[in-house]
């Protein structure tokens, strides 16, 4: 069985709240190979991480699921920001920490990023040659995102320019009092959910919302200057530069994030696969791993 330690490391000063999964006694012996296991926006180590982390370590990985700065149990004001930036360096410095454990092998570090976190996965692993391999489930840009909302040929710029406008006010409140508020992405109950509510957003209230994952640390929501940090990152851009270690996207056919992982997978250079899981959607992948599980152990077995 997994043990699973308290463990805690610093990334630009941040004091970042983490879970260490142990590979399981009887497990295959890895020697030494660790996997960083990114969670998405808004979630946090407990969720869709700490599924993966089980799955990896259950095959004799050890795992770093941590919560991300602002988030979670980790430092960070205001709270619930999502600076791509420093996500980005968060996954550097988990692999940093692992690297600096007896137990790890320095030569067999991964990672695994979920949705956002697949975008700051592959981001990361472009310039970090410590990672060796790296994995992602319906990974998603917020950069792109945030310009071109969830849809392949949409364009969200107006709505951006008006989020960039609150991102601006909430910069200013220290200084005028205004109150800007939260960002909420998803309603605080599913029977709040309206009727027409995107069918994306519903696949992630039936998660998020529901006792599938629901949990009081994971509020779902963002400070509006969030949008500002967001608004020109581009995560796949120079996916090729992760090149010639290899890169592993997972989705699914009913996810509406598909595109973005064969957005990714085609800016990216051999070695690389794109894996696209039959009848699932974003959500499915996050706790449904009976496809996703064994496919990222048997990546992060061949390539660590």
């Amino acid at each position: 069985m997994t043990t699973t330690e308290n463990v805690s490391f610093l990334s630009r000063g941040f004091k970042l709240a983490a879970h260490l999964y142990h590979p399981a006694p009887n497990a295959p012996n890895r020697s030494g190979a660790a996997v960083v296991i990114a969670h998405p926006w808004t979630s946090i180590k407990e969720q869709s991480s700490a599924n993966y982390a089980r799955a990896l370590s259950q095959a004799g990985f050890a795992c770093l699921a941590y919560d991300a700065a602002y988030q979670g149990e980790s430092d960070g004001e205001p709270r619930s920001l999502e600076d791509p930036a420093q996500r980005v360096e968060d996954i550097k410095s988990a692999v940093t920490y692992l690297r600096s454990r007896s137990d790890v092998n320095k030569e067999r570090t991964g990672v695994l990023g979920i949705c956002a976190s697949g975008g700051y996965a592959t981001f990361a692993a472009q310039t970090d040659l410590r990672i060796k391999a790296v994995a992602t489930v319906v990974a998603v840009c917020v950069g792109t995102m945030a310009r071109r909302g969830f849809d392949k040929d949409s364009s969200n710029m107006k709505i951006l320019h008006a989020q960039l406008e609150a991102a601006g006010r909430d910069r200013d409140s220290g200084f005028t009092g205004e109150k800007v508020p939260l960002v909420h992405l998803l309603p605080e109950r599913i029977e709040d959910m309206p009727a027409d509510f995107p069918e994306s957003f519903r696949d992630l209230a039936g998660y998020y919302r529901t006792p599938r994952a629901n949990h009081p640390r994971a509020t779902n929501t963002c400070v509006a200057r969030s949008w500002d940090l967001m608004g020109n990152f581009d995560a796949f851009a120079y996916n090729s530069m992760i090149s010639p270690r290899p890169l592993l996207m997972i989705t699914g056919t009913k996810a509406g994030s598909k595109w973005f992982s064969e957005d990714g997978i085609e800016k990216a250079s051999e070695p690389k696969e794109l894996m696209v899981i039959e009848g699932v959607t974003h959500a499915d992948l996050y706790d449904h791993l009976d496809v996703s599980g064994p496919k990222v152990v048997d990546f992060f077995g061949r390539h660590l």
